[in-house]
C-alpha cells in the first residue's frame, strides 16, 4: 500500500511539472528527461520557482549570493526569434552570469547557477539598461527594483551535460546540470529568454 501511495504521489508531481512547463515538447534535443524522484526538494524548488532564484538560494544557504558577470554583448539576429517574437536583424543583448556563494568552510566559492540570457533592449526602460553592466544583482533583482510589472512563463526543463563554457567556468565542462528555460514578459511582450543551469 505504501509503495502504491509513493507511485501515485510521483505520478501527480510529474503531471503537475508537465503542466507548469508550457513548451516541453519544443525543448532542445540536448536535454534529457529529469527523474524528479532523484532531485532534492531544493532542486525541485529551483526548477519551478517563478520568483528570483537568487532569493531562493540565499534563503536555503543563509549566504549572500554573488552575481558574477561573465560576458555581455550586443548581437544582431540572423533570423527571426520565435520565443522573443523578434524579426531578423533586430538587436539583442546576450548575457552570461554565474550565481555563487562563499562560506568559511570552503576555500573556493560554490557555484549554484550558470545563466545564459537573451534580452530585448528596446523593450526595457533605459534606467534598467544602464544598470545591466554596473549592478551586481541578477536580472530578477534588477526587474524588481525597476518597478516594471512582469510575469514569467516556464518553457522547458531537462538534464544537460555542458560544453563550450566561458573560460571562468570551463572546469565544469562534462558535468551534469539541471536546466530550465523561461521567458519574462511585460506589457504582453517577451523581454528576455533565460536559461538557468543548476549543478546536479
Amino acid at each position: 500500500m505504501k509503495t502504491d501511495t509513493i507511485k501515485q504521489s510521483e505520478t501527480f508531481v510529474h503531471m503537475r511539472m508537465k503542466a507548469l512547463f508550457t513548451a516541453q515538447e519544443n525543448s532542445p534535443a540536448t536535454l534529457r528527461k529529469i527523474n524528479l524522484a532523484r532531485l532534492t526538494p531544493f532542486q525541485r524548488g529551483l526548477l519551478v520557482t517563478d520568483g528570483t532564484v537568487t532569493r531562493l538560494i540565499e534563503a536555503y544557504t543563509f549566504l549572500t549570493v554573488e552575481v558574477v558577470l561573465l560576458q555581455q554583448t550586443k548581437q544582431i539576429l540572423d533570423t527571426e526569434h520565435t520565443w522573443l517574437k523578434l524579426p531578423a536583424r533586430e538587436e539583442i543583448i546576450s548575457r552570461q552570469v554565474i550565481l555563487q556563494t562563499h562560506s568559511q568552510e570552503e576555500p573556493s566559492p560554490t557555484i549554484h547557477t550558470y545563466a545564459d540570457s537573451l534580452i530585448v533592449p528596446q523593450r526595457l526602460p533605459q534606467s534598467l539598461l544602464n544598470e545591466l553592466e554596473s549592478d551586481k544583482q541578477g536580472l530578477g533583482g534588477l526587474l524588481r527594483h525597476s518597478g516594471l510589472e512582469t510575469r514569467r512563463e516556464l518553457l522547458w526543463c531537462g538534464m544537460e551535460t555542458l560544453s563550450d563554457l566561458p573560460p571562468t567556468i570551463e572546469d565544469l565542462e562534462g558535468e551534469t546540470f539541471i536546466s530550465r528555460t523561461y521567458r519574462v514578459f511585460a506589457n504582453q511582450e517577451p523581454l528576455m529568454l533565460i536559461n538557468e543551469k543548476f549543478p546536479l
